[in-house]
């Protein structure tokens, strides 16, 4: 880019700056058209008073930020699968082995399941592979939470009312017996 000092804005650079922000242009095109620094353009153009539209700016961010979000929706749904298929092999028939010794051999056998190390092992993936899903995607917070705290409250009433029913009950049987207090 030429330098300031070395290659001054002339009136002509200023006068096209203008022309071809009046043309629709945005700072960047004429930039590269002028050969001037976008900076250069900017401060041209706000001497001047000219704004830039920059609803296509908008536009095209708006798109870019909704683009974003379903790849990492698509990522989490991926990231959920994988935990399935990772607490899936837990509880099925695996082929353990065993490479090395002084001998240098290797070894293996067909088990039903995976023993109980590489089980925790699959479920620690697959609990790396949640955890990060719902960063990614966070669950939304009407996830029903109200109707579970209600259904919750009213177990617990009818729990409270059995119990009481039934203290009243094994106490009444005690006095029923003869025993006088």
């Amino acid at each position: 880019m030429p330098n300031q000092n070395t290659n001054p804005v002339t009136d002509e650079d200023r006068a096209n700056i203008i022309r071809l922000h009046g043309q629709g242009l945005g700072r960047n095109a004429i930039a590269r058209q002028v050969g001037r620094a976008q900076r250069t353009v900017s401060v041209i153009c706000a001497e001047e008073g000219l704004v830039f539209d920059t609803s296509m700016t908008e536009d095209a961010t708006r798109a870019r930020v909704a683009q974003l979000a379903a790849l990492r929706a698509d990522t989490a749904v991926d990231l959920h699968l994988d935990a399935m298929r990772l607490t899936q092999q837990m509880w099925e028939p695996a082929t353990i082995y065993n490479f090395g010794g002084k001998d240098n051999t290797y070894r293996d056998k067909h088990v039903d399941e995976p023993p109980s190390g590489d089980k925790k092992n699959l479920m620690a993936a697959a609990g790396i592979a949640l955890e990060k899903s719902l960063k990614l995607v966070p669950p939304a917070d009407d996830s029903g939470v109200e109707d579970a705290q209600s259904v919750l409250g009213a177990l617990m009433v009818g729990l409270k009312a059995a119990y009481d029913q039934a203290k009243s009950e094994e106490a009444g049987g005690e006095e029923a017996e003869g025993e006088s207090p």
